[in-house]
């Protein structure tokens, strides 16, 4: 099974600048994370843009939404921002059927010490390779249904709604 990984910035990809002290996207940490992990997965990768989710807008999920609908590989991973990650996930949810789809990020970055990122990917690839065709979220150890989720802020956590 080929995994094909797509990369839209977000938490986990961003690197502290020493001289303003902000956090800024250079590059993808993905391939380091992949290499770090000793993933003996067979993956492809593709960086469709390095965003924070909360500047993502409706044309960056249809970019999403179009390269899943059109690579071959039936099991993606998504790296993705966890303030919208749900947003994204609910419309490839809506619109594919036929694919095992799973979005993840971190609440801290790659490159940062104690970060949550390399646990989420684990879990991620783990996922993708276990679960029936759908769309998921997988964060904090948990694995959510697209509809099923939403981001407590307060708590910086990944839970489940009901939904009636």
């Amino acid at each position: 099974m080929k995994i094909k990984f797509l990369i839209t910035g977000g938490t986990i990809d961003k690197v502290y600048n020493e001289l303003d002290g902000q956090l800024v996207f250079k590059k993808t940490q993905l391939v380091d994370m992949l290499n770090r992990a000793h993933s003996m997965v067979d993956t492809l990768s593709e960086v469709l843009f390095l965003k924070d989710s909360l500047e993502m807008n409706d044309a960056d999920r249809s970019l999403i939404l179009s390269k899943c609908l059109a690579c071959e590989e039936r099991a993606v991973v998504i790296t993705h921002g966890t303030d919208t990650m749900v947003e994204t996930a609910k419309l490839l949810g809506e619109n594919i059927q036929d694919k095992t789809i799973v979005l993840f990020g971190a609440m801290v970055p790659y490159s940062v010490n104690q970060s949550d990122a390399l646990f989420n990917l684990g879990f991620a690839l783990s996922s993708v390779q276990n679960q029936p065709s759908g769309v998921y979220i997988a964060m904090n150890g948990k694995l959510f249904d697209f509809d099923k989720v939403q981001k407590n802020r307060a708590l910086g956590v990944f839970e489940n709604i009901q939904v009636l």
